[in-house]
């Protein structure tokens, strides 16, 4: 291997450790040096997988030939991880939620910016094509303009493994998924937030929230609608888009879906149809000749991006991709919303 390689460890050997192994393996200009986990089990496991592995979260601090820490461990530890990290004079990149609260987050950037350290927060989604092709559509006001934006992500399946159950690590959907969904938005309307309005629910009975309805309201009047669910054995689509001139719509993340435009207002004063028990005039379908369709524009996407602008980065070529300001504002928004939930009203923000 090229000895211009950044040199990186990847701390935490489940899901998502595993998941940078086999991106980073794909990605030239860096070079996977070794794993720690403090589990038995998955340092076993990474050793069986020929990777090598240190005794210690101590050996990997004093070992001078990595550059960079990778912490993809539950999100209660990343705080600790990373400031002993970037103190022991590594670069740092941690898998999200990158906090428990956006206190701790600024007192990390803090010490990154005292010891002239690379921080990032692995926001992996915003390379989902499903989310380019909509932020496609949404910049080029393909739409007119967009009034009404709504993300949902529906499963069937509870919370997945141990620590996502309880509070303490960080566990619950707003956590797993709402940091995601919540980021998207916000790089992609680039507005200020009114209000949020958030409902958890907790329906299979865990101290976390087993999902959620969010609300966000900006400055325009425009609004964002989230929804993550873990007890939806039907799922609505992923996204459904609605602007002054046009609605499109993605069913899963196989692309599946549609763009219907507004092509002429000549049917505009509809005939009245019968529907159920009575008459409509306002919701009468539209002729066929007044709306044309079209399929979803495809966006090409490859989340090793994220770790060649990481080391463009740090050899002084770029700013991050994925601003820690950006961040830390979707850390405020994820605290509002646990307000409002608890407070059962609406927040005013920013």
């Amino acid at each position: 291997m090229s000895i211009d390689k950044h040199k990186v460890v990847i701390v935490g050997y489940g899901g998502m450790g595993k998941q940078h192994v086999k991106k980073i393996t794909e990605t030239d200009r860096i070079e996977l040096v070794g794993v720690f986990d403090i589990e038995e089990e998955p340092q076993k496991t990474a050793q069986e997988n020929g990777h090598h592995t240190y005794l210690s979260f101590e050996d990997v601090l004093s070992d001078d030939q990595v550059e960079i820490v990778l912490i993809a461990t539950p999100n209660d530890s990343h705080k600790d991880i990373a400031i002993r990290a970037i103190k022991a004079g590594k670069h740092v990149i941690c898998e999200k939620p990158v906090t428990l609260n956006s206190q701790e987050l600024e007192e990390i950037l803090e010490v990154a910016e005292t010891h002239q350290k690379v921080f990032a927060v692995h926001q992996n989604r915003r390379w989902d094509e499903d989310f380019l092709s909509i932020k496609k559509l949404y910049d080029e006001n393909a739409l007119g303009e967009a009034f009404s934006i709504e993300q949902r992500i529906h499963g069937s399946r509870g919370i997945p493994g141990d620590w996502r159950h309880q509070k303490e690590y960080g566990g619950g959907m707003m956590l797993d998924w709402g940091v995601h969904l919540i980021d998207r938005i916000t790089i992609m309307v680039k507005e200020k937030i009114k209000s949020v309005y958030c409902k958890m629910s907790y329906v299979l009975g865990n101290e976390v929230d087993d999902g959620f309805k969010l609300v966000l309201t900006f400055e325009s009047g425009k609004t964002a609608v989230f929804e993550v669910g873990t007890s939806h054995y039907l799922s609505l689509p992923i996204w459904f888009m609605t602007g002054t001139t046009g609605t499109a719509v993605i069913h899963d993340w196989n692309m599946n879906g549609k763009v219907a435009k507004l092509m002429t207002h000549e049917d505009r004063d509809a005939t009245p149809i019968e529907a159920g028990a009575g008459l409509t005039k306002t919701m009468a379908p539209r002729g066929e000749n007044t709306v044309n369709e079209f399929p979803i524009p495809r966006v090409a996407t490859d989340i090793r991006d994220f770790y060649y602008n990481f080391m463009d980065v740090i050899e002084g070529k770029a700013e991050l991709a994925v601003k820690n300001s950006d961040v830390l504002r979707v850390m405020k928004i994820m605290e509002a919303a646990f307000e409002s939930s608890e407070l059962n009203q609406v927040v005013n923000f920013e």
